[in-house]
């Protein structure tokens, strides 16, 4: 990587391989940010008595609910045309292709059937997850950066990055291909993504908004998907559809997310707060 009037981007998407298996950067960062979420929720569950059998459910439904859901979306909002002629591939995970909407909706659907399951107000899981669930995308983000993809137009920026064009290529042997130098978006959107954590973590630690149903998830979903909406202005679209839309499908999907986030914040302001958990939980044992 050289830092000249912009950057060029070397960095290999494996880290290492152990045989025939492969290490890769973004595995790593999803492994990791999975982690630190899941460790940031336990504090949280201690901290307010909540039943920690809940916690390991909670892990197992957002697991999966992520992975389902990221892969579906992909399929169906931006490659249906390839899969609907190829239904062996869609679940061919490994291969690539992920779509954070389709993994932010399949979360919501998760949270929703275990907030039934558990008898409890789905607001209340929600508040508490998204809170970690900022961090990981941060870390994901980081991971295409890694993969040379989901990057931006051609920019005169200093901090411009010439990216590997041919990627899978190049990691078989062949001379790289450089674009020109291009907005890091993974970076302007993990950047975001950390800011919206900080926001979160301090929400929930330090005004305890946790007592007021929705605001945390409604300002998630207004600090992810409203920057979203203008990052992917100086993106990249993704798929060759997009090239005629004034918004591509990124921003679509965004919008819902952005209405829905703003009516959980005035709906969570115009409210009384809520006891903590561990009182309530104590009136109903009397």
């Amino acid at each position: 990587m050289d830092l000249m009037n912009f950057i060029t981007w070397t960095a290999h998407p494996v880290l290492f391989s152990l045989g025939p298996v492969q290490i890769r950067w973004y595995s790593l960062m999803f492994i990791i940010g999975f982690w630190v979420g899941f460790k940031i929720e336990e504090r949280m569950y201690k901290k307010e008595s909540i039943p920690m059998k809940w916690l390991d459910s909670l892990f197992i439904y957002v697991f999966v609910g992520t992975i389902v859901g990221a892969r579906l979306g992909h399929v169906f909002f931006y490659s249906w045309d390839y899969y609907s002629q190829h239904l062996d591939e869609i679940l061919k995970v490994w291969e690539g292709g992920l779509a954070s909407h389709g993994g932010a909706i399949g979360i919501i659907i998760a949270i929703l059937i275990l907030s039934k399951k558990i008898k409890m107000n789905p607001l209340f899981l929600f508040d508490r997850l998204v809170v970690p669930v900022a961090l990981v995308g941060a870390l994901i983000r980081m991971g295409n950066l890694f993969n040379h993809e989901i990057y931006g137009h051609e920019t005169t920026v200093s901090w411009g990055f010439r990216f590997i064009e041919n990627i899978g290529q190049w990691q078989r042997g062949a001379e790289p291909i450089f674009t020109a130098p291009s907005h890091p978006t993974q970076i302007y959107e993990a950047i975001i993504y950390l800011c919206v954590f900080a926001l979160l973590m301090y929400m929930y630690w330090m005004k305890n908004a946790q007592l007021r149903p929705g605001l945390i998830f409604g300002t998630f979903f207004l600090g992810i998907f409203g920057t979203r909406i203008f990052i992917e202005f100086v993106k990249n679209n993704q798929v060759h559809f997009e090239e005629t839309m004034f918004l591509n499908m990124g921003q679509i999907l965004s919008i819902p997310f952005l209405i829905g986030g703003t009516w959980l914040i005035i709906r969570a302001l115009i409210r009384k707060p809520e006891l903590p958990f561990a009182e309530t939980h104590k009136i109903k044992d009397l």
